[in-house]
């Protein structure tokens, strides 16, 4: 369900090389020190899997507004070490690790993050994926669970020093 607003005033793509930069900054802004990519991980990523991030991209500005991003796996189980080794991608795999949904403060509240996540689930499961998994802090959950997310409970990950809770989305019909 694409959004009419959200597609007049943003193009939803993947993220490309060049925009490597806005990406860090976005992941800086959005995420603290303990818990953001770093910016040697997060070029990494793009290089390795730059179609498993979709961008939002302000038609006004040309500049990034947010992005999902994730690497695929075989895996049906989070673990820290999605979030620091791009070399556990798989483009073939059956899982979708969401490694963080990135919205700069000046777009939020107009569901661009919904709707970020509504297109990259829509296309990894026309891609054939069966699972989408993520982690979040526990003022998220709610947010995850609107969004179609069942939430598994406190997930293994203990990523910057934080208690994360796993969730998953199903997307075999």
């Amino acid at each position: 369900m694409e959004d009419k607003k959200l597609d007049a005033r943003f193009v939803f793509r993947d993220i490309l090389p060049e925009e490597a930069g806005q990406a860090v900054a976005i992941e800086q802004i959005c995420f603290p020190p303990n818990e953001a990519c770093s910016e040697a991980m997060m070029r990494e990523r793009i290089r390795k899997a730059p179609e498993f991030f979709l961008v939002a991209v302000d038609k006004e500005t040309g500049r990034l507004a947010g992005f999902l991003n994730g690497i695929v796996t075989d895996e049906a189980v989070f673990r820290d070490a999605f979030f620091t080794d791009a070399g556990l991608h798989d483009p073939e795999g059956e899982s979708v690790m969401l490694l963080g949904l990135d919205v700069l403060p000046q777009y939020r509240g107009q569901g661009l993050a919904r709707e970020i996540m509504a297109r990259y689930l829509a296309r990894e499961k026309a891609r054939g994926r069966k699972r989408a998994i993520l982690t979040c802090l526990e003022e998220k959950v709610g947010m995850y669970e609107r969004m179609g997310y069942k939430d598994l409970g406190l997930a293994g990950s203990t990523w910057g020093g934080e208690q994360w809770h796993e969730m998953r989305y199903v997307l075999e019909p």
